[in-house]
């Protein structure tokens, strides 16, 4: 439980808002009244959970998308020996000169996009 009712009912009706502004909730009723904010401070996490579970708001991408994201990562491939050191090179920091500058910056995003993709792949392995 983020808040017990007790704790809850202690603070002021000014702490209360606060509270609830800085989580961007509303009070439920009459914001002249401590039960609006309570009622909302304790009911807001199963309602967020609740609404994963229905599909609404946030929500995990379908089987077809998360194969999507695995089959490009199939396609990025990986780093050749060389690549890996120049990856390796450029996040020490170090650039080769003019022309071939672009060229180890388009390699660093796609270094930094299969990356990322991998991590968010990882993350939706929790589902």
């Amino acid at each position: 439980m983020l808040f017990s009712r007790t704790e809850l009912e202690l603070l002021t009706i000014p702490q209360l808002k606060m509270l609830c502004n800085r989580y961007g909730l509303k009070p439920t009723g009459n914001p002249g009244y401590k039960t609006a904010y309570i009622t909302t401070l304790m009911a807001f996490p199963a309602l967020a959970l609740k609404q994963l579970e229905d599909g609404r708001g946030l929500k995990f991408p379908t089987f077809v998308s998360y194969q999507a994201v695995g089959s490009a990562l199939e396609e990025m491939g990986t780093p050749t020996t060389e690549q890996s050191a120049l990856i390796r090179i450029s996040l020490e920091g170090k650039s080769i000169n003019h022309p071939e500058k672009y060229g180890q910056q388009k390699l660093i995003a796609l270094y930094n996009a299969k990356d990322h993709l991998e991590r968010a792949i990882s993350l939706l392995d929790i589902q």
